[in-house]
């Protein structure tokens, strides 16, 4: 077990924490990444986190409880980071929107890349700490919010409610753009690079394609699929 029977005095972040309590918690998340990232997830333990940082297990755990804290800590900084860069989103046709969302979801990301890799079975199939987890809802609404505005804030928006079934599809094929991020092993990631470029090469036919009828009820059928089994969120008939 992660804890190692350790029993926590306190739990969460102190009360009114100076800036000695910020300093050290950033060095202890700085120490857990840095071991996820070289060890894997399941091979770092809390004390080899604390031994890293130089502190004592207890005072670990009054900011990081358990390994889940740690993985919540990087979702709340990765998605935080990237609601505030993509705030700067271009007004234009939703296609460039999108592509603009993309690129900056893979900035973002990019000086995590080791952890993340490293994290992968963590983010894709635990359903306690996944992409797709109760816990780690917050994250991927930040998330999913900037792509549903990247169609309903553009130019060329569809009428409701195929918009904000694109921007949740879109949203989707992001996260898919990213595992193929995470498992590309070309020279200076040019299969990544190729794969938006292509992907922004079929979007002016994406979005013809929506002008036609039984597209557009096949996109809101899949929207709804998708809703209920990736995020417990049915809908109504």
């Amino acid at each position: 077990m992660f804890t190692e029977n350790v029993k926590p005095r306190k739990r969460g972040r102190p009360r009114g924490q100076t800036p000695q309590g910020a300093a050290a918690r950033a060095r202890l998340y700085a120490a857990a990444m840095q071991l996820i990232a070289a060890r894997g997830y399941e091979a770092t333990t809390l004390r080899d986190v604390a031994n890293e940082a130089g502190v004592s297990v207890g005072l670990l755990y009054r900011y990081f409880p358990s390994k889940q804290a740690v993985v919540i800590a990087l979702y709340d900084e990765l998605s935080s980071d990237y609601s505030r860069q993509a705030a700067e989103m271009p007004a234009g046709r939703w296609r460039d929107r999108f592509i603009f969302a993309l690129n900056t979801s893979l900035d973002v990301l990019k000086p995590h890349q080791v952890a993340l890799k490293a994290l992968t079975p963590v983010l894709v199939g635990d359903p306690e700490e996944g992409i797709f987890s109760a816990s780690t809802a917050f994250s991927r609404l930040r998330v999913q919010q900037v792509f549903e505005q990247a169609v309903l804030g553009s130019s060329d928006a569809p009428k409701q409610p195929i918009a904000a079934a694109l921007g949740r599809l879109l949203y989707l094929v992001h996260l898919a753009v990213l595992l193929w991020w995470l498992l590309d092993k070309s020279a200076n990631q040019r299969a990544t690079a190729a794969l938006v470029s292509l992907t922004q090469q079929l979007l002016p036919s994406a979005a013809v394609a929506l002008r036609v009828p039984p597209v557009r009820r096949f996109l809101i059928s899949v929207d709804e699929l998708v809703r209920d089994a990736l995020f417990g969120n049915p809908v109504s008939a």
